[in-house]
């Protein structure tokens, strides 16, 4: 953790020892009484925490908060929802480079199981959006959803926001050639792609179909590739 991320509701309440922030606190920043580290309210304010006091179950700490980061980077990604794993790893980086929303969605050639995961219904995919605002010593959290089909999701966007569709086959240009404005959004399928009538969705909503080159990548990987050349394309980077 580059920052110690808390809710509003838990500032204030002592802090368990056995909290994982706790730990990191005493264990790995070493800290004592009176010796501040980086916190940070989930998107709200940075500051700067201390320990008040400890006892054999709790530490109490002190906050003194500071500026609000800047607003997340205006670019959705839309998913066919991956195998769990996959998506863990997703929620986490996207949360560390600063995408502003998520959608992972069921499509034509996914696998229906994968949004029965307790990843979901548990409310656990929160904290891999925390852990990624956490390494990027952040305080934002993108907005997430998981319970749409792409359709759905793509009637909703926004018809200012520039479209780009990632498809291996059937795109004619490298999405480092793509000449894109903000905001953005951009989908990536699921683990076998997308099908012919998402493809025309695509192409019937002006959306572009482009590629990361040659190279078949993993669902994680390209949205971390995808995202960073965005970002870079904007002057985000």
């Amino acid at each position: 953790m580059n920052i110690i991320l808390f809710d509003q509701t838990e500032v204030g309440v002592p802090l368990p020892l056995k909290d994982p922030r706790a730990i990191h606190i005493k264990v790995v920043l070493k800290r004592s009484l009176d010796e501040p580290f980086d916190v940070g309210l989930i998107n709200g304010p940075r500051g700067k925490a201390s320990i008040l006091s400890e006892d054999q179950v709790n530490l109490k700490l002190h906050f003194t908060w500071g500026q609000i980061p800047q607003a997340l980077d205006p670019i959705t990604l839309v998913i066919g929802i991956p195998r769990p794993q996959t998506a863990r790893k997703i929620l986490s980086e996207a949360a560390a480079l600063g995408v502003k929303a998520l959608y992972f969605v069921s499509t034509e050639k996914g696998e229906a199981n994968y949004a029965m995961s307790t990843l979901w219904s548990s409310g656990e995919y929160k904290k891999h959006l925390i852990h990624g605002a956490e390494q990027a010593f952040c305080t934002r959290i993108p907005e997430v959803s998981f319970d749409q089909s792409l359709n759905q999701v793509w009637d909703s966007i926004d018809t200012k926001s520039f479209k780009i569709a990632l498809d291996n086959y059937e795109s004619p240009l490298a999405l480092s050639r793509v000449k894109i404005s903000s905001p953005c959004v951009i989908a990536i399928g699921s683990e076998r792609g997308w099908s012919l009538n998402e493809r025309n969705l695509f192409r019937d909503t002006g959306t572009q179909l482009c590629h990361l080159g040659e190279r078949v990548l993993r669902t994680e990987t390209a949205c971390v590739s995808s995202v960073s050349i965005i970002k870079a394309l904007l002057g985000l980077m």
